[in-house]
Formats: structure tokens, sequence, C-alpha cells
């Protein structure tokens, strides 16, 4: 009952709305997030539908709507991420090394990019809805200095990477390269991006490597409410440009995200769920 009344929510021919800082933490709930108009709704669930109409015609929109999920499989996804006594999320450990890391059966995906990039703060919005979750953030680039496991009950790991660039760990690449290399049950590697400035060297260099290792990996792109379409839309079909010439193990969609005001946080959760088998869409190739 809930996703069809949200579906008629997300039909054209609302006004759109600001949301503030002070009311995001109201938009953890998909539920409550059908307090907003219908346009903000789109917005929030589907970030690219505000970009759509600013694109040329002779763009192809299809490589950025691969994964477009019901509303119904949102709901299940959301569910996931919230703890119950029957299905705990908790910090599990930190490590430095391989051999600091038990191992484990259940799926993990990790999360890496650089310094400053937004990771902590996209990895707190995910787990938004378990707030006893500690995922510390800090404006101080550099802040995550060791790789940090999630734990989402018996269904999947989440790690959070240190950032490689400035005030990266002098150990960074002996900590990280082995993990991403030989860590077996890692189903997926997410690479961040920041949408406002777009790929940098390092983001390159970090590219290559996930092409090196023949795994499959995503791209996020992270803030994109700190800057305006054009600059947005600029980056992103330069991201599109290289992902479609020079990666062959990179899903084909990047993600857009703002973990200020939520945009997209609902889709990326769908998606992990789906990755690592605890959603299953009704299409199957949306992975």
């Amino acid at each position: 009952m809930f996703c069809r009344r949200l579906h008629l929510w997300l039909q054209p021919g609302a006004q759109v709305f600001s949301v503030s800082r002070q009311s995001v933490h109201k938009l953890a709930s998909l539920q409550k997030a059908t307090m907003l108009p219908r346009k903000k709704v789109q917005s929030l669930l589907y970030p690219f539908s505000d970009l759509e109409a600013h694109l040329h015609r002779s763009v192809d929109k299809t490589q950025f709507q691969l994964f477009h999920p019901s509303l119904e499989d949102m709901v299940k996804a959301e569910k996931l991420f919230c703890s119950s006594p029957s299905h705990t999320i908790d910090y599990y450990i930190s490590a430095e090394r391989m051999d600091q890391i038990p191992a484990q059966k259940q799926p993990e995906v990790c999360f890496i990019g650089r310094s400053n990039v937004g990771k902590s703060s996209l990895i707190k919005g995910l787990f938004s809805l378990t707030p006893e979750v500690e995922v510390r953030v800090s404006k101080t680039p550099g802040h995550t200095k060791r790789m940090n496991f999630f734990r989402v009950g018996k269904a999947f790991t989440l790690v959070d990477m240190p950032g490689y660039g400035h005030r990266a760990p002098k150990d960074f690449v002996d900590m990280v390269e082995p993990y991403l290399y030989t860590r077996e049950n890692l189903v997926r590697t997410f690479l961040l991006v920041d949408g406002s400035v777009g790929l940098q060297t390092a983001d390159m260099i970090a590219l290559e490597m996930c092409e090196e290792m023949r795994r499959p990996y995503v791209v996020v792109v992270t803030k994109i409410d700190k800057c305006g379409r054009g600059t947005l839309l600029t980056n992103l079909l330069n991201l599109q440009d290289v992902v479609k010439t020079q990666t062959t193990s990179c899903f084909p969609q990047p993600f857009l995200v703002s973990s200020l005001h939520f945009l997209g946080i609902y889709l990326l959760r769908c998606f992990i769920a789906h990755i690592t088998g605890s959603v299953r869409l009704k299409d199957t190739s949306q992975s």
C-alpha cells in the first residue's frame, strides 16, 4: 500500500522543494520522505532525473538509468539497513594489515576514494536508520587511517577504506592493495569521485588499479549539491567518456549522491542489497 501511494506521488506536477539541513535526518526512512512534494521525492530516489532535461538530446541517457529498481525493491533494501534483535548492524573491527582481518564467508563491499571525498559521510547516510552505529566523520582530510569494517547482520560487511591522496596513511598501498586483490568475499568496490571537481589524477590512478584487479567496481559521484548543474554535467560526461573508453570492469552507470541532502541514498542502498544477494530484482540484468 505504501509503495502504491509513493508511486502516485512520483507523477509529474509538483513544485520543487528545498530540503534544509535540519530536515535531512528525517529522510532516512523512505516512508517519511513521502511527506515532501512529488518532484523532490523523484530527485531523492533518482538524482539523475534533475539533470536529464539539461542534457543534449544526442547524449545516450540509458547508461545513467541501467539500475532503476522498483519502489518495492527499495523498501526491501531499506529494511536491510534497519537494525533489529535478529539483524544487528554494528561496527566490527579496524585493521591495518590483512592478517588482522578475520576470514568471512558473507559478502563484502568496500568504499575507496580521495581524502575528503565524503566516504565516511556517505556511509553514515547509508546507516542513518541505525544511528547507534558510530561512523566518525571529520572535515579534516585523511581522517580515516585504517580499514573499518561494519557488519550488516548476516547479509554483508561494509568496509570504509582510508582515503588516498592528501594526508593518506604512509602505508596506504601496503594496507589497501592486498585487500582489494586477495579478499575472496569482496563482491564490489565502490570508487568515490567528487562531482564538484570531477576526475583528478589520483582518481585515475585508483581507477587503473581497479581495472588491474579485473573485479567489478562502481563509481559513486559524491557532493552533487556542491556545484551548479553545468559543472556537474561536464564532470559527469567526462567521467562517462572515461568509463566507456578506458574501463572493462566498471559498471556503466555512475551513482549520484549527496550525503547532505540525502540524494541517491535509497538507490545506492538498493544496489548494495542487490549485489550482495539480499534483494532480488525482477530484472536481474541490472547488476
